[in-house]
């Protein structure tokens, strides 16, 4: 049995995809093993969300530099965790915790807590030689999800040039996670197309889709659906649609307002443009369709379509345990994003998977608009069996680096172990919908 106590971390200030300084962290282990993590960071966050620690210093890096959570690392959390078993997450995290002291890790931060957590598992990983996949599954059967792709940014992730955030693709005609990708790339190139041949100038958003003008936001729908068939495939059935509308960005004093047509709704109003949406367009997967802290819009809108389609809550539960089962008994949602950082360890994140199992809510992992080349995330849904995984468009090296790690898993696991059009409990999502 290799040693798997831990030697010694470090800890350094790196960047991340919207050239953001964010924390990297190296655990090294007696026997020599070592694991490494880099963590992402988000643009468009929940109030809700462990804290991220900046530096606030507006003469180095605009304010955004993370060195004091290097030096947390370096200087509390690794004299603290020198000598104990990397094996034993769960212990190891929870004394990060109690290392902190405070609700949200506000105190050591929460980039500090999430690179030892992660990286002493790679740690764990490497000294037993097995990938990550199999040590954090821990005898659960591995699973490929589902991808997520986004093919148009908005949003924050857009510099506010459309209300909703992403309109993104899920591929639910793809017997693999391969040709599931491979069918998500066909969409990039066909939507590229569209674009061009429609005279809409072209930059990209921050987790790799297109960023185009709009007139409206239903012409980022339209607009997809076109690349869609120009690519050669069936809206709703080979392919169906998703959005991101990160309603919190756009909701003040009880009223959504889309500021690209100028329009305000009152909360059923805005339920009622979803709910129409819905059944107008093959849309299967709806993420933040109200407010993090409008519960009684969550319950409007959950009453109308959660037997119809994925309603997914990022903002308004954040990977917290606590909040995922509040929203259960309210009855909302029926789905959960799930992001490490939310929350900050890597075993409170596997618990916001359990809770969300337990009631009967799908996981969705992900990741940020902030993104590094860890593929920690890539691992984290396969152990779970999450299955889904939605990291942004399928351009990017930040994007690419964890959909090219799901084909790889797969060439280890094969295609039976992708769920596919099965893992959708829906029939239908609107016209042209899933059959």
């Amino acid at each position: 049995m290799p040693n798997t106590r831990i030697r010694e971390i470090r800890a350094r200030q790196v960047y991340d995809s919207r050239a953001q300084p964010t924390v990297e962290v190296e655990v090294l282990l007696e026997g020599g093993a070592r694991g490494r993590s880099t963590v992402p960071s988000g643009a468009s966050t929940g109030r809700f969300e462990a804290v991220e620690l900046r530096d606030g210093d507006p003469r180095v890096l605009g304010g955004r530099s993370v060195l004091n959570a290097v030096r947390n690392v370096e200087k509390v959390l690794a004299p603290a965790l020198a000598g104990l078993d990397a094996l034993d997450q769960a212990g190891l995290d929870g004394a990060m915790i109690a290392l902190d002291g405070t609700p949200d890790k506000r105190r050591l931060g929460a980039n500090a807590i999430l690179g030892v957590s992660a990286a002493t598992a790679w740690a764990a990983a490497a000294a037993l030689g097995v990938p990550l996949y199999q040590y954090l599954g821990r005898g659960t059967a591995p699973a490929l999800p589902v991808p997520m792709v986004q093919i148009i940014g908005g949003g924050m992730h857009a510099n506010g040039a459309i209300d909703i955030q992403d309109f993104l693709v899920i591929p639910v005609g793809a017997g693999s996670f391969t040709r599931a990708i491979e069918m998500a790339v066909d969409v990039y190139h066909g939507t590229r197309k569209v674009l061009a041949d429609r005279g809409k100038p072209v930059a990209i958003a921050d987790e790799g889709g297109f960023w185009p003008f709009f007139s409206s936001n239903v012409e980022g729908i339209e607009l997809l659906l076109a690349g869609i068939e120009q690519a050669g495939y069936r809206p709703g059935e080979d392919i169906a649609l998703a959005l991101d509308v990160a309603a919190s960005h756009f909701y003040r004093d009880g009223r959504y307002t889309f500021a690209l047509e100028g329009r305000s709704m009152d909360r059923a109003e805005f339920a009622g443009l979803l709910e129409s949406w819905a059944g107008s367009y093959p849309i299967l997967s709806i993420e933040d369709g109200m407010a993090e802290d409008d519960w009684e819009g969550w319950e409007l809108l959950s009453a109308r379509l959660k037997s119809k389609l994925q309603l997914i809550g990022d903002d308004l539960f954040v990977t917290s345990p606590a909040r995922i089962r509040a929203g259960v008994q309210k009855g909302v949602a029926n789905s959960v994003l799930i992001k490490l950082n939310q929350v900050g360890t890597l075993t409170e994140t596997l618990e916001a998977i359990e809770v969300t199992r337990q009631a009967g809510y799908l996981p969705v992992i992900s990741a940020r608009s902030g993104e590094t080349e860890d593929t920690t995330i890539v691992h984290l849904a396969v152990a779970t069996g999450a299955g889904q995984l939605k990291v942004g468009s399928v351009a990017r090296g930040e994007r690419t680096v964890k959909w090219n790690e799901g084909i790889r898993i797969e060439e280890t696991l094969g295609s039976a172990a992708y769920p596919g059009r099965s893992l959708f409990p829906w029939s239908a999502a609107g016209k042209g919908g899933i059959r």
